[in-house]
C-alpha cells in the first residue's frame, strides 16, 4: 500500500489570477479538493513541498494526508499545472478519498529477476512496453508499484499482463491480455543474424546459376561426328578452286588435257 505523504495547506478566499499571483509571491501554490459528495474547497500548499514530491515521481497515484486548519482529509493528486517557462507546479488539483470507493489510476512497474533471465545473461534487452499499468483498486489499498518478475525468460520471449501478480483486489483496466515487457536480442546480434540470412540465401541460388551456365555451353557444342566450322570454310574453299578429288581406287585422276 502507498505510503501518506503528509502536505500543511491552508484555506483561501475565493479564486482569481489576482489571488494566484499574490499566493506564489509567499511561496504557496492555489489548489482545489473535490470528490466525496462535498463541496469543492480552494486551499494553498507549500510549493517546495509540493515540486519536491512532484519531483520523485508517481505524484498523481501517492496519497497525501492534507492537513488543512487542523483538520486532515487523505486525498490523491489529480492534475498539477506547470510553469511553461520554469516547469514549477503552479497549481494542484486534490480528490478526496472515500473509504471504500474504487479508484482509477495509472501505477508505475518495477521490474525484477534480471538476473534469472537466461536472455539477458546472453545479451538480451529489457523491451518495456508499459512503463505504468492503468488499474482499478479500492481507495484504501492503493498500490505503490506493480512488480514485474523477468525471471526465466529468453530472448524473444513475451511477458503479458496474465503472467504478472498483481495485489490483491487490483485489475487492469484493460481487459485483453496485452503485453507489459519483452526480451529482445541486441543490436550487434540481429546484425550477424541478418548477415547469416544473406549468405546462406546466396549460397542456395549459386547451384541454380551454374547448372544455367553448363546448359548454355552443352547448347553450343557441335553434335558428335559433325565436323567444326573451320573445316566445313576450308572444305568449300578447296571445291571452288577445282582441286580434284581422289578416286575412288584411292589414285588420283589425271587433270584434262587442253585441246589445242
Amino acid at each position: 500500500m502507498v505510503e501518506a505523504v503528509q502536505l500543511k495547506a491552508e484555506a483561501r478566499e475565493g479564486a482569481g489570477r489576482g489571488s494566484s499571483r499574490a499566493l506564489r509571491r509567499k511561496g504557496l501554490i492555489p489548489g482545489v479538493v473535490y470528490g466525496g459528495n462535498k463541496n469543492n474547497e480552494f486551499v494553498a500548499v507549500d510549493e517546495f513541498s509540493v515540486r519536491k514530491e512532484y519531483m520523485k515521481g508517481g505524484f498523481s497515484n501517492r496519497v497525501v494526508e492534507l492537513k488543512i486548519n487542523g483538520g486532515t482529509q487523505r486525498v490523491l493528486p489529480r492534475d498539477v499545472q506547470l510553469d511553461p517557462v520554469s516547469d514549477k507546479p503552479v497549481h494542484v488539483d486534490f480528490q478526496r478519498l472515500v473509504a471504500g470507493s474504487t479508484m482509477r489510476l495509472a501505477v508505475p512497474v518495477q521490474f525484477i529477476g534480471e538476473g534469472d533471465s537466461p536472455g539477458l545473461k546472453r545479451g538480451g534487452i529489457v523491451n518495456v512496453v508499459r512503463h505504468t499499468i492503468e488499474v482499478y483498486c479500492n481507495a484504501d489499498a492503493i498500490p505503490e508499484r506493480i512488480t514485474v518478475n523477468l525471471a526465466g525468460l529468453e530472448i524473444g520471449d513475451s511477458l503479458h499482463i496474465s503472467k504478472v501478480d498483481l495485489p490483491k483486489g487490483v485489475k487492469p483496466t484493460l481487459q485483453r491480455d496485452f503485453t507489459v515487457a519483452s526480451i529482445t536480442a541486441p543490436t550487434a546480434v540481429r546484425e550477424e543474424a541478418l548477415e547469416a540470412a544473406a549468405r546462406a540465401a546466396a549460397a542456395a541460388a549459386a547451384p541454380a546459376v551454374e547448372e544455367g551456365a553448363e546448359g548454355a555451353e552443352g547448347a553450343a557444342a557441335p553434335a558428335e561426328g559433325a565436323a567444326p566450322a573451320g573445316d566445313a570454310k576450308a572444305a568449300a574453299g578447296t571445291e571452288a578452286k577445282g582441286e580434284a578429288k581422289p578416286a575412288a581406287g584411292g589414285k588420283a585422276a589425271a587433270p584434262a588435257k587442253e585441246k589445242k
